[in-house]
């Protein structure tokens, strides 16, 4: 009887670390589409499997990091065949995100995103800063095997580091607001976010692929899905315009034509940064406002009820009938007749 509910509870651990491999796997693969080379090593701007691991710990919880592991050995034996220094990147792109998982942890971050804070523990706590120790490992790694040219260490290292991040910051929002996505109900609310839609595209389409530098004009789309949708506008949004960037650099067309390929990859970073900043940051604060908005409304609510009660219950209580000849109030003198003056 142990041994049955033992393997019953492994069963659904183990399908879900395969269910992590398996997404992991599916992200670097897309990941890898979009591959540069940069100093002899192969990166990319945008680096999705980040972005799915993170958010699998947040959604799952800590016991998935082994799924996290495979993904990325079978990620990394699809390109080449898995040695030391290979085990060694897995290691640190493993360890990434699971340190970025406890820093948020001990932080008390809501995978919600409704409050400012959170959106700021995400970018600083879940993208910039544990993103630093898989870029250090995989960089060092090919700097010590002599896998770079001389002086290509931190050209490599920005940029693998600045893909782990940016795949938090565009990844992981979009998998956490799937938890909770909605259609709208409103005939308003569609014709909005289709306009939106369409206007996403074509924008984005203009600003990558011209050769005006419009790509500031990606900047009001953002915020208007992030006042008007919050994240569940901003997120998507924010994947379209990362991906036809990083498409526009790595072609090196459009606003990116006229540089090398890591001066294009800093713009693409730049830009990236400065949007994804934007939409995670922007739709935390409004979402944070419109609770605190819709819990005054509901205190106010409850408040006029409560009220209103009180109001209702004294006008329905019947006082009892005064009998004439009973006494006045305390402090009140009963009137009385007029006394006879006797002539006597």
């Amino acid at each position: 009887m142990m041994r049955s509910e033992g393997l019953r509870r492994l069963c659904p651990a183990v399908l879900r670390i395969l269910a992590v491999a398996a997404a992991y796997y599916a992200g670097g693969r897309i990941g890898l589409l979009q591959q540069v080379v940069v100093e002899g090593a192969v990166v990319t701007p945008l680096w999705p499997p980040t972005g799915i691991a993170l958010g699998c710990l947040l959604w799952l919880g800590l016991g998935v990091w082994p799924g996290i592991a495979l993904g990325a050995v079978l990620v990394i034996h699809s390109i080449s065949p898995i040695d030391y220094v290979g085990l060694a990147i897995v290691a640190g792109n493993t360890l990434a995100p699971v340190c970025a998982f406890l820093m948020l942890r001990q932080v008390g971050f809501r995978i919600a995103l409704e409050r400012f804070r959170d959106g700021v523990a995400l970018v600083f706590l879940g993208g910039f800063a544990p993103m630093l120790i898989s870029a250090t490992v995989g960089a060092w790694l090919l700097e010590l095997t002599d896998s770079l040219p001389e002086g290509g260490f931190w050209t490599v290292w920005w940029t693998w580091w600045a893909g782990d991040a940016m795949g938090v910051l565009v990844i992981t929002p979009l998998l956490l607001v799937l938890r909770k996505a909605h259609l709208p109900l409103e005939t308003y609310r569609w014709a909005e976010a289709s306009a939106l839609a369409v206007s996403a595209v074509a924008v984005t389409l203009l600003a990558t692929r011209s050769g005006l530098a419009l790509l500031f004009l990606v900047f009001p789309l953002l915020i208007w899905a992030a006042l008007r949708f919050q994240l569940a506008g901003s997120a998507p949004v924010m994947l379209l315009v990362s991906v036809l960037a990083n498409a526009a650099a790595i072609g090196q067309i459009g606003p990116f034509a006229d540089h090398t390929l890591v001066e294009g990859m800093a713009n693409l970073q730049a830009l990236n940064g400065s949007a994804a900043l934007t939409s995670l940051l922007l739709s935390a604060l409004v979402t944070e406002q419109n609770t605190i908005r819709l819990r005054i409304e509901q205190a106010c609510q409850e408040l006029a009820e409560v009220v209103e009660q009180l109001a209702s219950g004294r006008s329905t209580t019947r006082w009892p009938a005064l009998d004439e000849d009973a006494p006045g109030p305390v402090g009140e003198a009963e009137p009385r007749a007029p006394r006879a003056v006797d002539d006597a």
